[in-house]
């Protein structure tokens, strides 16, 4: 009997020929799974693209001997939905794939050996509903990928809060030594002294942390890379007045004016509405509204 990781495999390759997709993108979580799609003979189907966490220990040399494309993918929150999410990104990026693209998806739960869900995406169509703005006007930043990552964080706060009750925080991605200077602590730094690969926001716990200090008062400052650097942070930026602005209160002016300042991103949630706002360069990139069930998909 065939195990349930090829019938679905093979099945998601029969729905690509049917459905006329671009590409197979298989999400592969461990080095043994990796290994084992390497020896099997779907390394042959032209259109598999393996899609794999960006901290998996393998080299990608073994997949290009094979002629095998692989992206190396933040995990967002961790869910089908932001996994999918991110390695469309970064197919987009790299130009493994177009925005027009259709695809279909082969993958499981986060962290887990077994494959569960085959999903088929036209981007063509569902390429706003796959990203709740449209990426395009901030993708010339350097921190563009983080900050992505950080909506997702900011999203989560304004649908769930913490603990049942509502949360306001400020979130500051990018040109960090800039926002250091235009900043100082007002509590002390959670972070501080922590070995940088335990302060990536890629990590699980990290993520718990940044929703539990979010109570705290003051920004968290989180460098290009997905480092977090600091959490109660006050931003010592000029006011920004502007008709944009009006209405909100000091965490938005704040971020206006921070972002005005330096080439960071701040990300804003709402503690009355939940509300996601983002900023850059002094002015509002988009508004994003946090639906629940969306977040937990």
């Amino acid at each position: 009997m065939k195990s349930q990781k090829i019938t679905i495999i093979e099945n998601a390759v029969h729905l690509a020929w049917e459905t006329k997709s671009d590409s197979i993108f298989l999400f592969l979580n461990t080095t043994q799974n990796c290994n084992w799609f390497l020896k099997s003979g779907f390394t042959e189907k032209a259109k598999i693209i393996v899609v794999i966490p960006d901290e998996l220990k393998i080299k990608d040399a073994l997949f290009k001997k094979k002629n095998i494309k692989v992206i190396r993918s933040w995990s967002g929150n961790q869910t089908r939905f932001s996994r999918i999410k991110y390695a469309f990104l970064h197919g987009v990026l790299q130009r493994i794939i177009d925005t027009d693209s259709k695809v279909v998806c082969v993958l499981g739960p986060w962290g887990k050996s077994h494959l569960d869900t085959i999903a088929i995406h036209d981007l063509s169509r569902s390429w706003t509903e796959e990203f709740p703005f449209d990426p395009k006007s901030i993708m010339h930043n350097e921190a563009f990928t983080t900050v992505l990552a950080v909506v997702d964080i900011a999203l989560d706060i304004g649908a769930l809060g913490r603990e049942g009750k509502s949360v306001g925080t400020i979130f500051v991605t990018g040109d960090t030594e800039n926002v250091l200077r235009h900043s100082h602590q007002a509590v002390f730094n959670p972070f501080k002294g922590y070995p940088k690969k335990e302060r990536l926001i890629t990590r699980s716990e990290v993520v718990e942390s940044i929703k539990e200090l979010a109570k705290l008062d003051g920004a968290f400052v989180i460098c290009g890379g997905g480092t977090l650097m600091a959490a109660g942070r006050h931003l010592d930026a000029r006011n920004v007045l502007s008709k944009q602005l009006r209405g909100l209160g000091s965490r938005h002016r704040a971020a206006a004016g921070i972002t005005r300042m330096t080439n960071a991103v701040a990300i804003v949630v709402s503690e009355s509405s939940g509300r996601v706002t983002i900023f850059e360069k002094g002015r509002i990139v988009s508004t994003l509204e946090p639906v629940i069930s969306s977040r937990l998909v």
